[in-house]
């Protein structure tokens, strides 16, 4: 099971949330799990991904780098080399009001577009006293030790869903 998580690491939150994603899905056995920022991602690690995981800062929506490295994948789009495959999202924003749960949906909307199958978090009491959402972790600053367990178990969701679903055996659509 291959799951790549693409991040844009500008803001403090980042990389501490994808490395905690990371930890997640390769907390199932037999996952490998390759973090990438959007400078280092190929187009060609994410034709062999059978999870993706996206997470971007928030800029009143997803950053522009992001959304710059989501249109270069024209191609895949149109020939749905994704469909079938199991998608995530995380997020950081400065304010609990800042829009998180946006830059989530934004990501979600790119992941169902591509035929992906979107993961989120079911309910815990983390999400009483944190931005968490169902769509995906989302911290507020620097990430609490709440908000980095919320992109742990989404890490794990992914792989443990896409394993379910033998995404790695399906070949191409």
């Amino acid at each position: 099971m291959n799951i790549l998580v693409v991040y844009d690491n500008r803001g403090r939150a980042m990389d501490a949330m994808a490395t905690a994603v990371a930890e997640g899905a390769g907390s199932i056995s037999g996952t490998q799990v390759r973090v990438r920022t959007l400078e280092e991602a190929t187009m060609e690690e994410l034709k062999q991904a059978d999870g993706l995981i996206l997470g971007s800062p928030n800029w009143s929506g997803v950053s522009a780098k992001m959304k710059e490295w989501l249109d270069q994948g024209e191609d895949i789009w149109e020939y749905q080399m994704l469909v079938g495959r199991v998608g995530a999202a995380f997020s950081s924003g400065r304010s609990r009001s800042s829009g998180n749960e946006v830059t989530l949906l934004q990501l979600w909307h790119s992941l169902v577009a591509n035929g992906l199958i979107p993961v989120g978090l079911p309910w815990s009491s983390a999400m009483r006293t944190s931005s968490n959402s169902y769509y995906g972790p989302a911290s507020v600053g620097p990430p609490t030790e709440d908000d980095l367990e919320q992109c742990r178990i989404l890490g794990r969701r992914v792989a443990e869903v896409a394993r379910r679903l033998d995404v790695g055996n399906q070949g191409p659509p």
